[in-house]
């Protein structure tokens, strides 16, 4: 029977998980260091943190002026121009700007030439609630090509991606919740990306205000991809329930799941998974 491996890698300013399934210790390790080897280049694309990143760079243009992007930096900010979109600007990648700036910046992806374009403002970019989900899709998809297709990838407890159940299990027990609130789902080929004001405080800023948003204590997403359940969870402290709603009503695959104290609330068409 193939057996769990686990393997850990700080990258991104948090802890990287990987469970793979695979009969060799040996070729599990070296698929593990394969994904991790990827994370490390994508923050050395991603990071407002590295003065020579893609994103850092960005913040230099001047309105008017463009910038050829790597393949992944323009992945993710295609994704992140999406959710912006899905969201009502409830999720953003660019709201610390309103500290230093009086308005959000403008900004524009050419795709053919991989280029972005700084319309207005400084493109002062902070992935952080997409780069991570970003990296776990994109790790999901490495280990497929290393023949490795179950698997649970974790960053940081607050994002994971599944793909096919461990042997002789309905899928990988993933929680939300504490104490009586407390719920365990079976989750395979599937994203669940968390939310909360319990560890960082309020630290998550509303774009369209530049105020913390206080809309929420906790919010979870269940989506079919984590670069999707991370923006989403994120929107989810600054929609009222009514916005909800309306942004959860345009997808079949997103569905989320709030704290209301005693118990957990959820919003969305998509079936939960079953329960752990």
């Amino acid at each position: 029977m193939s057996e769990i491996h686990q393997f850990n890698h700080a990258a991104m300013a948090t802890l990287f998980q990987a469970r793979i399934v695979c009969d060799e210790n040996a070729y599990a390790a070296q698929a593990a260091q394969a994904i991790f080897d990827l994370v490390d280049s994508l923050e050395s694309r991603l990071s407002r943190f590295r003065s020579d990143s893609d994103i850092a760079r960005i913040a230099n243009l001047a309105p008017g002026e463009t910038m050829r992007l790597s393949e992944a930096a323009f992945a993710c900010l295609q994704i992140a121009k999406r959710m912006d979109y899905a969201t009502r600007n409830a999720f953003c990648p660019t709201p610390a700007a309103l500290k230093t700036q009086s308005s959000l910046p403008q900004w524009e992806l050419i795709p053919d030439e991989h280029v972005i374009l700084c319309v207005s403002g400084r493109l002062e970019f902070d992935l952080g609630a997409v780069g991570k989900g970003f990296s776990l899709d994109r790790m999901g998809e490495l280990l497929l090509e290393w023949d490795c297709p179950s698997f649970l990838l974790v960053a940081g407890g607050s994002s994971i991606v599944a793909g096919d159940q461990p042997t002789g299990h309905d899928g990988w027990s993933c929680g939300l919740g504490e104490g009586d609130a407390s719920q365990r789902f079976l989750l395979t080929h599937a994203s669940l990306s968390g939310s909360g004001l319990a560890v960082k405080g309020c630290h998550i800023l509303d774009p369209r205000t530049g105020r913390p948003a206080l809309r929420q204590n906790r919010a979870w997403v269940l989506a079919d991809t984590a670069s999707e359940s991370d923006a989403l969870s994120t929107a989810c402290m600054v929609l009222s329930e009514p916005e909800l709603h309306e942004v959860f009503a345009q997808n079949d695959s997103w569905l989320a799941f709030l704290d209301m104290g005693e118990s957990i609330k959820s919003i969305g068409r998509r079936m939960p998974p079953t329960g752990a």
